[in-house]
C-alpha cells in the first residue's frame, strides 16, 4: 500500500470510537425498540453494519488522502475542502443508501425500507462525516503549519553551519575590487554618478552581510535587492547586461533561500562574454505552481572560466535541507535556466518582519 493511502492514527482512532455509536444509531433507526429485546439484531445486524462501515471508511480514507496528496499546500485549503465535500458527501450517501437497500432486499430480520428511515440514516451519515472530516482537515492544516515552522528552523541551522562558506561564495572579493575601481574612475569623471553608485553599493553589501545570517527572504525583498545589484552591473558593464523582471504580486510574500538571485545573476555575468552589440539578457519571472524562473541567453566566452558550481550547489543544498522539491537547472545551446520553487509564507509576523527589512534596504 502506498504511504499516502494509509490512514493516520487520528483516522483510525476516530473510526473505532465512532463506528460503534453509528452502528447503534442505524440499527435503532431500522429496528427501533427491538434492538433492546432481540438478540439477533446484536448478533447479525451489528457485525454486518460494522463490516460495511469498515469498507466505507477505507474508501473515505483513500479519497481524502488522495485529495490531500493532489492539493497539499496550505494555500490550497479552500479548493481541497470544496473537492472533499463534492466527493465525500455523495460517497457517504451511497454507503448509507446501500445499507438500507441491502437490508430491504434481503428482508434482514424482517426489515422494510421507509423514506423516513433513509432520510434519518443520511442525516446521521452527513453529520458524522461533517464532524470528522472537519477534525481531519484541522489536524492536517496544523501539521502543515508545524512543518513550515520546522522548515524555517532548519534553514536557520543551515545558515549557521555554512556561515563561512556562504560568505566566501556570496561576498565576492573580486566583484568588490572591480566596484571600487569603477567608483574610483567615476569620482573623477562624474561625481553625481559616483555618489549614486556608492549609494547602491552600500545597499548591496549591507543586504549581503545582513542576509547571510537569515535563511529565507521574501520574493519582494530579493527582487528589491537584485534591482540595486543590477544598477551596479549596469554601471560596470553598460548595456552588455540587461535584466527583465515580471513578478506576479501574489508571489511577493513567498519565500526562497536568501541571496539566491544574487548568486544566479553573478554566475551569469561570470560565465558569459559581455558585449554591447550582443548583450546577455537575464529574465526573472514567476510561473504557475509557485515557481520563480531565472533564464539567460548564452554568450560563450572565447576562454572559458572553469566553474566550481559553488553557487548552484549552495542553493541546491538549502532546498534539500528544507525538503522542498522542484529546484531545476536546465541548459541547451542557447539558454541557461534555473527553476526555483517558492515556499509559502503563512505567518503574518514573518511578512511584517520582512516588510520592515524591505523598508531599510
Amino acid at each position: 500500500m502506498n504511504r499516502w493511502m494509509r490512514p493516520t492514527l487520528l483516522q483510525v482512532y476516530s473510526f473505532f470510537t465512532s463506528m460503534p455509536l453509528i452502528d447503534f444509531v442505524l440499527n435503532y433507526i431500522m429496528y427501533d425498540e427491538r434492538i433492546f429485546k432481540d438478540a439477533k439484531v446484536w448478533l447479525i445486524s451489528f457485525p454486518l453494519i460494522f463490516v460495511i462501515g469498515v469498507a466505507s471508511w477505507s474508501g473515505h480514507v483513500v479519497i481524502g488522502n488522495a485529495i490531500k496528496k493532489r492539493y497539499p499546500q496550505l494555500e490550497q485549503t479552500r479548493i481541497r475542502i470544496i473537492i472533499l465535500a463534492l466527493l465525500l458527501v455523495p460517497f457517504m450517501s451511497l454507503s448509507v443508501t446501500f445499507i438500507f437497500l441491502l437490508y430491504d432486499q434481503l428482508g434482514m430480520l424482517g426489515y422494510t425500507l421507509t423514506e423516513a428511515d433513509l432520510k434519518a440514516g443520511l442525516l446521521v451519515g452527513f453529520c458524522v462525516n461533517l464532524i470528522f472530516e472537519t477534525l481531519f482537515e484541522a489536524d492536517y492544516v496544523l501539521g502543515k503549519y508545524k512543518e513550515s515552522i520546522e522548515e524555517k528552523n532548519r534553514m536557520r541551522d543551515l545558515a549557521v553551519q555554512q556561515e563561512f562558506d556562504t560568505l566566501k561564495s556570496q561576498v565576492n572579493p573580486h566583484f568588490l575590487f572591480n566596484c571600487f575601481n569603477t567608483l574610483s574612475s567615476l569620482i573623477s569623471e562624474d561625481r553625481q554618478k559616483a555618489e549614486s553608485f556608492l549609494n547602491e553599493l552600500s545597499k548591496v553589501y549591507r543586504y549581503l552581510l545582513r542576509n547571510n545570517e537569515d535563511g529565507l527572504s521574501t520574493v519582494e525583498n530579493e527582487v528589491k535587492f537584485i534591482q540595486s545589484y543590477y544598477k551596479l552591473l549596469r554601471t560596470r558593464h553598460g548595456e552588455a547586461v540587461q535584466l527583465n523582471m515580471e513578478i506576479d504580486k501574489r508571489y511577493e510574500s513567498y519565500l526562497l533561500p536568501s541571496l539566491t538571485l544574487q548568486l544566479l545573476v553573478e554566475n551569469v555575468v561570470k560565465h558569459n562574454s559581455l558585449s554591447k552589440n550582443y548583450p546577455v539578457v537575464i529574465d526573472i519571472f514567476t510561473t504557475a505552481g509557485n515557481k520563480l524562473v531565472v533564464n539567460n541567453n548564452l554568450r560563450h566566452r572565447v576562454v572559458k572560466i572553469q566553474g566550481t558550481k559553488v553557487g548552484l550547489d549552495n542553493i541546491s543544498a538549502k532546498y534539500k535541507l528544507l525538503n522542498k522539491q522542484g529546484f531545476q537547472v536546465m541548459a541547451d545551446e542557447r539558454n541557461f535556466t534555473v527553476v526555483l520553487p517558492l515556499i509559502w509564507n503563512g505567518s503574518t509576523e514573518d511578512k511584517a518582519g520582512h516588510a520592515n527589512k524591505t523598508k531599510t534596504l
